[in-house]
C-alpha cells in the first residue's frame, strides 16, 4: 500500500469513527476528509458478482474510502422481494462480504428499497415494519451495523408516512442494539430541483423533512439526478431547505441510463465545505469504474484542494502502468455523459476539441492554421495508435467491456484524418477539377455512416473528434 493511502486511512477512519458512531452528528467537522465516504452499488442492471465486490472492498481500503453501501437495484431481495429473506447461499455471500469489509476496515452498509409496494399505515404498515426489522436483524447477525432504507424512483409520495416508517425502524433498531452506527435514507424527491418550487419546499419534501428523525442521514443527488458540478452555494441551499446537513449520492461514473458511453473521467468539482457523507455510484463494469472512483477518493480526502485533471492522470498511471498513456488518450474521449436530463462529468477530449475549433476558425490562411492542422493530425494518429494498443493488450475482461468504444475511437480517428486531408485538398480544387476532393468527401461520408451505425453500442468523443468530422463534412 502506498504511503499516501496509509496516511489517508489513518486520518479518515479516525474521523469517521468519532463522528458517526451511534448516529450522524449535524455539527460541522474541522478535519478535512468527508467522514463517511465510499462506493454505493446502486445502479440498475446486472449486479456485481461476489469477486467484483470483494475486489472493490480492497480497492476502497487502498484508496482511502471507508464505506461500501450495498444497494443493487436488480437484487430482487433488495427491492422487488424485499420482504423475503435471502436464500442461504446469498446469505453466505453477504456474510463473506461483511467479513471481508471488516478485514479491510471498510464499513458495510446494508440497504433495502421497499418503496414499490411497502405499506406505511395501519396493521399492514406495522407488519411491514416488522418485516424490515427481521431483515435487518438477519444482517445484524452477520456483523452489519450500518443500515439504509431508500425510497427513490417510486411513484408514491407519502412523505409523512415514509418519515414515520424510517423513524420507527431506526428507533427500534437502536433500542435493540446499542452499537448501531449510521442509518441512511434517500427520499422520493431526491434532487434539489424536485424538492422545491420557487425556493419553498414542495409538500412531499416538507412532510418528509419535518417528520424524519434527526439521527437519520439523508442522501440526495445534487441539483439534478446526474448534474454536475455541485457548488458550495447549491449544497447550502439544499441543506437549508431540509433543515439538516445532507449527504451526497453522486451519480458518476454510473452509466445505466446510457450504457453506450463509458464514464472514464474524474468526478466533477464538488463542494469544498464539509459534507457528512458522499457515495459514488459506479458503472456495472467494476474494473473500469475505478478511474473515476479513485478521483472521488481524492476529493473525499481533501475537498478543498481537489484537482480533477491531476487526480485523473494520477489514477490512470497507478491503475494502468505501461498502458497509462494510451488509456489516458482513450479515456479522455469518454468522460462526459449527457442526455435530455443528465449532464455530468468533465468535457470530452478538451485538447482535441480546442485545437479543432482553432483550426476551423482560422483555416486556411489565418494565423496558426497550419500549426493547428499538424497538431490535430498528430492527435488523431495518437488516438488511433492508443486504441489499437489497448485492443491488443488490455486484460480480457476490461477489453470485453470497452471494445466497442475502442473500435469507435479507431473509426473516429480515421475519419478525422480524412477530414484533415479534405481541408488540404480543398485549396487545390482548381488543379484537378475537384476529383480528389470528391473522392475524399465520399470516403468521409462512408466513415461517418460506419460511425453512425455503431453509435447505439458505442459513443465516444462526440463533441471532440465526432464534432470535428461532422463540421468538416458540412463545410463547403
Amino acid at each position: 500500500m502506498r504511503f499516501r493511502q496509509v496516511r489517508k486511512m489513518a486520518v479518515c477512519l479516525g474521523v469517521s469513527g468519532a463522528i458517526l458512531a451511534g448516529g450522524v452528528t449535524m455539527q460541522p467537522v474541522s478535519a478535512s476528509p468527508v467522514p463517511l465516504r465510499g462506493v454505493i452499488e446502486g445502479f440498475y442492471g446486472t449486479p456485481w458478482q461476489q469477486e467484483e465486490r470483494l475486489d472493490i472492498l480492497a480497492f476502497c481500503r487502498a484508496e482511502g474510502f471507508n464505506a461500501y453501501l450495498y444497494a443493487p437495484k436488480d437484487d430482487p431481495y433488495h427491492r422487488e422481494k424485499w420482504r423475503e429473506p435471502y436464500p442461504e447461499d446469498k446469505l453466505r455471500e453477504l456474510g463473506a462480504l461483511v467479513k471481508a469489509a471488516k478485514a479491510q476496515d471498510v464499513r458495510f452498509i446494508f440497504a433495502v428499497s421497499p418503496g414499490l409496494d411497502v405499506s406505511l399505515h395501519g396493521y399492514k404498515g406495522y407488519a411491514d415494519r416488522q418485516k424490515m426489522l427481521a431483515k435487518f436483524e438477519t444482517l445484524y447477525a452477520l456483523g452489519v451495523r450500518d443500515f439504509a432504507i431508500f425510497f427513490d424512483d417510486i411513484k408514491d409520495k407519502d412523505g409523512a408516512g415514509q418519515a414515520a416508517f424510517l423513524s420507527d425502524v431506526s428507533r427500534e433498531l437502536r433500542r435493540r442494539h446499542a452499537d448501531i452506527g449510521a442509518f441512511l435514507t434517500v427520499p422520493t424527491e431526491y434532487f434539489y430541483a424536485d424538492m422545491q418550487e420557487g425556493g419553498a419546499r414542495k409538500p412531499y419534501t416538507d412532510a418528509f423533512a419535518e417528520g424524519l428523525s434527526h439521527d437519520i442521514l439523508v442522501l440526495y443527488t445534487g441539483d439534478g439526478v446526474a448534474k454536475g458540478p455541485l457548488t458550495d452555494e447549491a449544497l447550502a441551499k439544499a441543506d437549508a431547505l431540509y433543515g439538516r446537513a445532507l449527504g451526497l449520492w453522486w451519480n458518476y461514473p454510473v452509466n445505466d441510463y446510457m450504457e453506450a458511453k463509458l464514464a472514464l473521467g474524474p468526478v466533477d468539482p464538488l463542494p469544498k465545505g464539509n459534507l457528512p457523507a458522499i457515495f459514488f455510484n459506479p458503472m456495472k463494469v467494476e474494473a473500469l469504474s475505478k478511474i473515476a472512483l479513485a478521483t472521488g477518493a481524492d476529493y473525499a480526502e481533501d475537498p478543498a484542494h481537489y484537482d480533477p485533471e491531476k487526480s485523473w492522470q494520477e489514477a490512470i498511471k497507478r491503475q494502468y502502468g505501461p498502458l497509462a498513456k494510451d488509456m489516458a488518450l482513450f479515456a479522455a474521449g469518454s468522460r462526459h455523459l449527457e442526455n435530455d436530463w443528465a449532464s455530468i462529468g468533465l468535457a470530452d477530449d478538451p485538447d482535441f476539441a480546442a485545437t479543432a475549433e482553432r483550426l476551423l476558425e482560422s483555416w486556411p490562411d489565418g494565423a496558426g492554421a497550419k500549426e493547428a492542422h499538424a497538431a490535430l493530425l498528430a492527435m488523431a494518429d495518437a488516438r488511433a495508435k492508443a486504441a489499437g494498443r489497448l485492443l491488443k493488450e488490455l486484460p480480457p475482461e476490461q477489453l470485453k467491456a470497452c471494445r466497442p468504444q475502442l473500435e469507435q475511437t479507431v473509426r473516429l480517428a480515421s475519419a478525422s484524418r480524412t477530414a484533415l486531408m479534405l481541408l488540404q485538398v480543398q485549396q487545390a480544387v482548381a488543379k484537378d477539377g475537384g476529383r480528389h476532393e470528391r473522392s475524399l468527401r465520399d470516403k468521409l461520408q462512408r466513415e461517418l455512416t460506419a460511425i453512425d451505425q455503431h453509435e447505439a453500442e458505442a459513443e465516444v468523443s462526440e463533441k471532440a473528434m465526432g464534432a470535428f468530422v461532422r463540421n468538416v463534412a458540412r463545410r463547403r
